[in-house]
């Protein structure tokens, strides 16, 4: 397993993102989830970047397997796919690529409600995109806490790690 630094900080961020995996199988408002976190800190975590990519489907897939598949799994797990990426070409994690992640999962995933579910006609999209306005508030609202959770635990807990006894 390649990893940007040492195996206690590896310990360290794989042990936070699967706190943050198993707080997806806990009670919370729809789209309120940790996978776009997961997806932005195992991207800058992980020097290989298959490896980095492969985290948060697996977590995708472990919870998936839980609560349930749908016929959207397909345009979500797309979504994600994108962010990877997107937050990959960026290197460095800021407001701005969080914001355009959750930008993405939104279009992404609502595009796939729209095709699967609706007419496809410019009031079918509208009104898809309308009704999905309340699950975009519970998104963004998601992605800041757990992204700022993984990301202000790891600084914090390393910095205590690393401090001689």
């Amino acid at each position: 397993m390649e990893f940007t630094h040492s195996k206690k900080e590896m310990v360290l961020a794989l042990s936070l993102i699967v706190l943050a995996v198993a707080s997806r199988l806990l009670p919370h408002p729809p789209n309120f989830a940790p996978i776009t976190g997961i997806a932005l800190f195992a991207s800058t975590r992980f020097q290989s970047k298959i490896l980095a990519l492969m985290v948060p489907f697996i977590a995708m897939v472990v919870t998936d397997w839980v609560l349930g598949f749908s016929a959207i799994t397909l345009f979500v797990y797309l979504a994600f796919a994108v962010i990877f990426f997107q937050a990959a070409a960026t290197k460095k994690i800021h407001l701005g690529t969080l914001i355009i992640s959750s930008l993405l999962f939104f279009v992404i995933t609502n595009l796939g409600v729209w095709y699967l579910y609706y007419p496809h006609s410019w009031e079918g999209l509208s009104s898809c995109f309308l009704l999905a306005l309340p699950f975009y508030t519970n998104t963004l609202l998601g992605d800041l806490f757990y992204t700022g959770v993984l990301f202000g635990s790891f600084s914090t807990l390393r910095k205590w790690y690393s401090k001689p006894i």
